[in-house]
């Protein structure tokens, strides 16, 4: 190994960098263990563990609640399965563009983004990223406890699906709700290690509940023709692009946020190859399947009760056979465990714990991310298609869109993937403390970024001419006008020799 005494940085010689002494950073206030550079010897996941981690986080409930909504908008199998493939195609892109640093410096995705926004302006981008999170938290928690529900409600009967109505949902629901939400609480407290080995044992389980129902759904409609012939209601006029383009957005943003801090899984990264077939292998595949078995599924359930029934406990609650439920969601409730513990606390767990290094450890700010996902409310904005893919989907991912157009100009285009290990975790000097340590160009390209991207909202709890009338028509297209935005106006404002 290359060893640069200046900085006690080595280099793998599959290009991975490590930071052997942390004497030099260990008492700045932006630094604690869990967001210092993992070393060599810990960066130990393989292919099939990130294979493992998208098999888990793909295969849940939102995911198929997400092929499922565009059926209840009126698409056929085929254009639902062609948008949100197409989707995920798009989206791997800057994941696989940002996970790269993560494997190649062991770093997560709030000190990576110090390197652009600057060691406090990153917060910014981290915390902006936590609350997202935590509101998918708090969705994720929801399902999964409506799921369970159902379950219980089989076992126990009437009494239980039918008690007295507390704030608008029956008690019963609210324990279940509040118990998902205990027993993830339990599991993210054991650290990052025990959420890589509940993903292990629980990908291949995953799939189990959704082709029960696929299969109870085309047993009952009497095969897949039926399902495969319902009509799409949009045609394949102007009807159905006026629909696609803004759900094409929407399939892009459910996992835009993962496109920004994968750094926090692929820091454990064997190698950069290792990291990159896994996700390639594991994120397309995935989420073709279970939109695919979702899509069949809510079609089949419009030839068998005459409606899209796009949530999938619902659905179950209106299946004769108990074993089939049981099945079923309990797989369904093991998945959504499984995914809302990788997709929606890992990230929120770093940010906040990067916004207060000293305060707040990887476990307290994954129960800061609990707390936060049931004040938000989640089962509103997952109570209706519309609201969820146009307003609440599309509305973030134009925000973060901005910011992966940031993160891409500066660590590919500028840095050329260069970064300084240890000026990331110094204060008050090094090469991204920029200005009182913040790095205003960032900050102007995401607000632009996000101004065009979504400025022009309309919809749902937006005006029907837009936040900002003269923006409405760049909506619809609000991720990929965030991303170019972010990335062009960061590239401009740019000095021709700034590292990041």
């Amino acid at each position: 190994m290359a060893l640069d005494s200046a900085t006690q940085v080595t280099s793998d010689p599959d290009g991975r960098v490590e930071l052997r002494d942390h004497s030099a950073i260990s008492d700045s206030p932006h630094y604690n263990p869990e967001l210092a550079p993992v070393p060599l010897d810990q960066r130990t996941w393989t292919t099939y563990n990130f294979f493992a981690l998208w098999m888990g986080m793909a295969h849940n409930i939102p995911s198929y609640t997400l092929a499922a909504s565009l059926v209840a908008l009126g698409m056929d199998w085929l254009q639902a399965f062609l948008t949100i493939t197409l989707g995920n195609l798009i989206v791997l892109v800057p994941m696989l563009l940002n996970s790269h640093a993560g494997t190649k410096y062991g770093i997560p995705f709030p000190v990576f983004a110090r390197a652009f926004y600057g060691v406090r302006g990153a917060n910014l981008v981290a915390l902006l990223r936590a609350f997202i999170a935590c509101a998918w938290f708090g969705i994720q928690t929801w399902v999964g406890g409506k799921a369970l529900h159902v379950i219980v409600g089989r076992l126990a009967g009437d009494g239980w699906t039918d008690a007295p109505v507390v704030l608008g949902q029956v008690w019963t629901l609210w324990l279940c709700f509040l118990g998902f939400w205990v027993v993830q609480m339990l599991v993210i407290w054991r650290g990052m290690e025990a959420i890589r080995r509940f993903e292990n044992w629980t990908a291949p389980l995953v799939s189990v509940g959704f082709l029960v129902l696929l299969a109870y759904v085309a047993v009952k409609a009497g095969g897949f023709g039926p399902i495969l012939s319902e009509p799409s209601k949009l045609g394949w006029g102007p009807d159905f692009w006026k629909v696609f383009f803004p759900a094409l957005m929407g399939m892009i943003a459910f996992w835009s946020t993962l496109s920004l801090n994968m750094p926090d899984f692929t820091r454990f990264g064997g190698s950069q190859r290792k990291q990159a077939v896994g996700q390639v292998l594991g994120l397309p595949t995935t989420m073709s399947f279970i939109a695919l078995v979702a899509i069949l599924t809510t079609s089949g359930a419009v030839a068998l009760y005459g409606e899209a029934i796009w949530d999938p406990a619902e659905l179950a609650s209106r299946f004769d056979s108990t074993a089939v439920v049981l099945v079923a969601l309990v797989a369904l409730v093991l998945a959504t465990i499984s995914a809302n513990l990788a997709a929606n606390v890992v990230s929120p767990s770093y940010d906040f714990s990067n916004a207060f290094p000293r305060r707040i450890t990887f476990a307290l700010g994954g129960l800061i991310t609990g707390v936060i996902g049931i004040v938000i409310q989640p089962w509103r904005l997952i109570s209706d298609p519309n609201i969820y893919i146009f307003a609440w989907l599309g509305f973030y991912g134009g925000l973060l869109a901005s910011v992966a157009g940031v993160f891409v100009a500066g660590y590919w285009m500028l840095a050329k993937t260069r970064l300084e290990l240890p000026d990331l975790y110094l204060s008050g000097r090094g090469a991204y403390w920029f200005r009182a340590g913040w790095n205003w160009r960032a900050v102007v390209a995401t607000a632009v970024g996000s101004v065009l991207a979504v400025g022009g909202a309309y919809g749902g709890p937006f005006p029907a001419d837009g936040l900002i009338p003269p923006l409405k028509p760049l909506y619809d297209y609000n991720w990929v006008v965030g991303l170019l935005g972010g990335l062009l106006v960061y590239l401009a404002l740019a000095p021709r020799r700034e590292h990041a």
